[in-house]
């Protein structure tokens, strides 16, 4: 039970690192530092380095502005492409706490994956048609949000993990409902 409990965790946090790259790594650092509940295995342990929480305290906040601002998200999002990835392989392959039982690479690479999908939505989808219908007004709000579910997601991830298996169950087949139905409008349309 474990394991599974681990993936799911990992699967959490790797989804709200596509949304704020920074959120799950503070909140697996603070979770490793201060309680017992989870203990990151060497490298990961950097995280826990104060220095480094810190670090990623201010990058936090950097992100937030920069995704607060229309032509400055813009930008964030094409650095973000490359950072939200590779902080979802991080988180995954920190927090699955499967590294002995399942391969690195394959932990690392999940997390890649999952976190590159959900930062692909957000910044080739969702940022865009929200810029363009609100002219920008918006974009305060949708970060805020954003930030929110991210730190939510990841406190879940941590605290609850079948509970965000299951919530990110729901969400997946609400997306594909969700483009599906879109497709379709469009086809009609043509």
């Amino acid at each position: 039970m474990e394991l599974l409990t681990g993936i799911f965790s990992a699967f959490g946090l790797s989804a709200s690192a596509g949304l704020n790259a920074y959120i799950p790594l503070m909140v697996i650092a603070v979770i490793a530092r201060y309680t017992d509940w989870f203990t990151l295995q060497a490298p990961f342990d950097t995280l826990t380095n104060p220095w480094i929480m810190i670090l990623i305290g201010v990058l936090i906040i950097i992100e937030f502005l920069a995704d607060s601002f229309p032509a400055v998200n813009h930008i964030n999002d094409a650095i973000q492409t490359f950072i939200r990835p590779v902080a979802g392989a991080i988180v995954f392959a920190a927090s699955a706490q499967v590294l002995t039982d399942v391969s690195p690479v394959i932990s690392l690479a999940s997390g890649l994956l999952v976190a590159g999908g959900v930062h692909t939505i957000k910044a080739a989808a969702v940022r865009p048609a929200v810029t363009a219908t609100t002219g920008g007004a918006a974009n305060p709000l949708v970060s805020i949000t954003e930030d929110i579910i991210a730190t939510m997601t990841s406190i879940l991830a941590m605290l609850i993990p079948i509970l965000m298996a299951a919530l990110l169950i729901i969400l997946a087949s609400l997306l594909i409902w969700w483009l599906v139905r879109r497709m379709s409008r469009a086809r009609a349309v043509s």
